[in-house]
């Protein structure tokens, strides 16, 4: 998942972003609130971790202005205050959750899963596509009853497919929500680490799931 975190302590925002690092997660981060309106705006995200008390613009004018121009990515507010009335403001805002600091990286990573399966309708933490699982929170890959073993960044990619079977994603799509890079047309990246995936997930078994689409890119699984 590419994930905007906004908050201007530069002690929990190194601690959010190698947190969310190490668990396959692609950062942006801002560490004020004007920029990381402007990226909320214009980059897109599968949620957003906003503190409330930010330099330049706040955190909840900022949700509320997502919400006002019809921005409907999950966002979870960040507090060091624990009043009611400014957590009640933020939900009747459309925020989708809040954490108070100081809290632990392992609960924020489990409230981010939520929200986003919340905003895509998805009822489990586990993917489906034919006979291959992704438990996205043990992070485990099952092929049938064979475990499939990724490296983080394949686990990535194989997430970012299965999230939408049988959609057809670019290399350029692939790239930004995979990698965060703006894509060159010159790089074979994307390509190779689908042939790693196809050795991985696919080699051995009668159905291929992972699909080249020419000229345009990859899927998983069949048009709906």
């Amino acid at each position: 998942m590419r994930i905007l975190v906004v908050e201007d302590q530069e002690r929990i925002a190194s601690f959010v972003e190698k947190g969310l690092k190490e668990q396959g997660f692609v950062v942006d981060m801002s560490d004020n609130g004007d920029d990381g309106y402007a990226l909320a705006m214009t980059e897109p995200y599968d949620a957003i971790v906003l503190d409330i008390m930010l330099p330049g613009r706040d955190g909840l004018s900022i949700l509320k202005n997502l919400r006002k121009k019809g921005f409907g990515v999950p966002v979870l507010l960040l507090t060091a205050r624990s009043e009611l009335d400014e957590r009640l403001e933020g939900l009747n805002l459309g925020a989708d959750d809040y954490m108070t600091k100081p809290f632990y990286i392992e609960e924020l990573i489990a409230r981010l899963h939520t929200i986003v399966r919340r905003s895509t309708g998805e009822a489990t933490h586990i993917l489906k596509v034919g006979d291959l699982t992704m438990d996205m929170v043990n992070r485990v890959v099952m092929r049938g009853d064979e475990e499939i073993r990724l490296t983080m960044r394949e686990f990535s990619l194989l997430e970012f497919l299965m999230r939408s079977p049988g959609r057809v994603m670019s290399r350029m799509q692939i790239c930004e929500h995979v990698w965060n890079y703006t894509f060159d047309p010159d790089t074979n990246l994307v390509d190779v680490y689908i042939q790693r995936l196809r050795k991985k997930a696919d080699q051995g078994f009668s159905e291929k799931l992972i699909e080249t689409v020419r000229g345009v890119g990859y899927r998983i699984g069949k048009p709906q």
